[in-house]
């Protein structure tokens, strides 16, 4: 009995210290912040992703390069090359061209009127810390094996042919690429060429997930409540692969029940900069309404520089 009871009380205290999850974030500016302080804290000694440069975080969700650890040389825009930015692995531009929103007024209309591009460009699966020059010459450029090419940017491992639109980054990143291109599409219902499935399914057999990588998808899915099934095995891309379209389902609801009265979101102090959840936090309905800021997650107030009232429960 006595044995039974201490079990209990074990895990009662465990669920009551286990810290709230947080939810999916709604924006990219959102994400970002998401990824550094709860993803890639721990990494900026590890490397970029192109390059494997290590960084110094500064700001929010920003970070300077520290070029001689990577053997960098700027190719052509220093400021850009000082500095590491989000990479979408899935370039935001082609998923965005797959949208009818793109096609009515580009990356600025998709924000503003489609909840699936928003969910797309802020899904934290696709992002990793890059130098910010990388992310500009890799742009939307389809990936590629570039043998006779050499390196643009002093000993970074990467190849881009600007006259042919296609880069190849360096090995130890190939099978991680791959695995990110079949989760988005599958995901969201994208299209991707024969040539292009062809290549990824070779970088996947040819470089299998390394334990970074299952370990960055463990972070991420407790915090996008999925993992990517092809990094766990779940699921395996074949050619004219048929996509489950699970982005789409679950992208929609989430959004269409919003309401315009605040009810059921996150509720702001602009005053105080600390934000109250609908449930759990006394100050939630004490709060003045010329102060309230409203939020949609958790990481979108962390993302605007607040922190969470002290007396949440």
């Amino acid at each position: 009995m006595f044995r039974s009871c201490r079990t209990v009380l074990a895990v009662l205290a465990v669920v009551f210290t286990l810290p709230a999850a947080l939810a999916a974030p709604t924006s990219f500016e959102a994400a970002k912040v998401l990824a550094r302080q709860q993803v890639y804290h721990d990494r900026a000694d590890q490397g970029t992703f192109y390059c494997g440069c290590r960084w110094e975080w500064a700001g929010r969700s920003g970070g300077l390069v520290d070029h001689q650890s990577c053997g960098y040389q700027t190719r052509a825009q220093a400021n850009r090359a000082a500095r590491i930015e989000w990479e979408h692995i899935v370039p935001a531009s082609l998923f965005g061209q797959q949208r009818q929103c793109w096609q009515q007024g580009g990356r600025s209309n998709c924000k503003n009127t489609d909840p699936v591009f928003n969910a797309m460009e802020a899904n934290l699966h696709n992002l990793t810390p890059a130098v910010g020059e990388i992310n500009a010459d890799r742009s939307n450029f389809r990936f590629g094996m570039l043998p006779g090419t050499g390196y643009r940017h002093g000993q970074c491992d990467f190849k881009v042919e600007f006259s042919e639109r296609t880069v190849e980054p360096r090995d130890e990143v190939k099978g991680k690429i791959a695995r990110v291109w079949f989760y988005m599409h599958d995901h969201y219902d994208l299209r991707m060429s024969n040539a292009q499935q062809r290549l990824l399914m070779a970088w996947d057999r040819q470089f299998p997930p390394s334990a970074w990588e299952r370990e960055r998808d463990r972070r991420i899915s407790r915090l996008m409540g999925h993992a990517n099934p092809f990094v766990t095995g779940e699921r395996q891309w074949t050619l004219n692969h048929r996509n489950s379209r699970a982005g789409l389902q679950s992208s929609l609801p989430a959004q269409a029940a919003r309401s315009t009265s605040g009810a059921g979101r996150i509720k702001g102090n602009q005053r105080s900069k600390v934000y109250h959840l609908p449930q759990g936090c006394p100050g939630y309905s004490q709060m003045s309404d010329s102060n309230v800021r409203w939020f949609d997650s958790e990481a979108d107030a962390l993302a605007q520089g607040y922190r969470k009232a002290g007396n949440c429960r």
